[in-house]
């Protein structure tokens, strides 16, 4: 059934950003959730329809209306999954290349979530909806690498305010196209929808987030090189959009890059995780090798 929440803005919380507020209620909703049901016109003040940025007022009556969940257009998959660690509250999978993490049009099979479905049963977290079920963050389809899935909301919940804080390490391993000048560098620039091409991302001033990526050279090649990169921020095809705008494409990666013959998409490895985890409260670390095809391209370009 749905829901309804009813809350009344108080003191303390005069001219603060509605989402931004609503998010630290105890509501087991992300931020970016609570955005979404604000475009739909699902969270009402003073019984109006409000925008993303709306600054409330104390004493605004704030109508939340959660809608009832839609039907998971995924089945649970027999699919074998590399599980790094696993508990109660979490689990970390180290992602093939080639899988999707979640089901799109197109994509509602053999997907991370149908094999999650399968081994987790429902021991996963809901805040994202039923399409998401669990996935706290996600990489791309042609990206391989390490992957932290929250069992419960409550974990989910903690592991996305880190991600939001920065505190929640990431690491890279990539090959770039071009010789780097420089063995070490940070790329600062803003990222946001490519007007022309909405499937595409673009260091852009207009309607974007900033984001931050830093770079270090692990072995220059002729006519490529071996990067890791460090996350500030987390934003859609970050690294990608980073490297292509400051003239080093990552190999392989034909949306930002060109295509070559013998590498699927881009040679990009999620490496390292790093979070406080949300039960016992202490810093745990993951670390993953190399995949096979990360290595052969390394072989190949030496």
């Amino acid at each position: 059934m749905s829901e309804k929440i009813f809350l009344t803005v108080p003191e303390n919380a005069d001219g603060l950003r509605l989402d931004k507020w609503l998010s630290t209620q105890a509501l087991e909703l992300t931020r970016t959730s609570l955005q979404n049901l604000i475009e739909k016109n699902e969270i009402l003040v003073n019984e109006k329809s409000i925008s993303k940025n709306y600054k409330q007022k104390k004493g605004d009556k704030v109508q939340i209306n959660i809608p009832e969940p839609v039907e998971l257009n995924a089945e649970p998959e027999n699919i074998p999954l590399d599980i790094v660690y696993e508990d109660d509250s979490l689990l970390i999978v180290n992602k093939p290349k080639g899988m999707v993490v979640h089901p799109a049009p197109g994509n509602y099979s053999k997907t991370l979530v149908n094999a999650l479905l399968y081994h987790c049963g429902d021991s996963l977290s809901g805040i994202n909806g039923v399409i998401r079920p669990g996935i706290v963050h996600r990489i791309d389809k042609n990206t391989s690498g390490l992957l932290i899935v929250a069992k419960t909301d409550n974990a989910h919940k903690m592991l996305a305010e880190q991600i939001k804080a920065h505190s929640f390490t990431r690491e890279y391993e990539c090959v770039a196209l071009g010789k780097f000048k420089e063995l070490s560098g940070t790329v600062n620039a803003p990222i946001g929808r490519n007007p022309n091409d909405r499937k595409k991302m673009c260091v852009t001033e207009k309607n974007s987030k900033n984001a931050v990526t830093h770079y270090e050279v692990i072995e220059q090649f002729e006519k490529c090189a071996h990067l890791r990169c460090r996350l500030e921020t987390g934003r859609t095809h970050q690294i990608r959009v980073h490297l292509s705008y400051i003239g080093h494409s990552v190999l392989g990666d034909d949306v930002y890059g060109k295509q070559f013959n013998g590498i699927d998409g881009q040679c990009l490895h999620a490496k390292k995780i790093g979070f406080i985890h949300p039960i016992t409260e202490k810093y745990m670390e993951f670390d993953s090798k190399l995949p096979d095809y990360f290595n052969e391209v390394l072989r190949k370009v030496r």
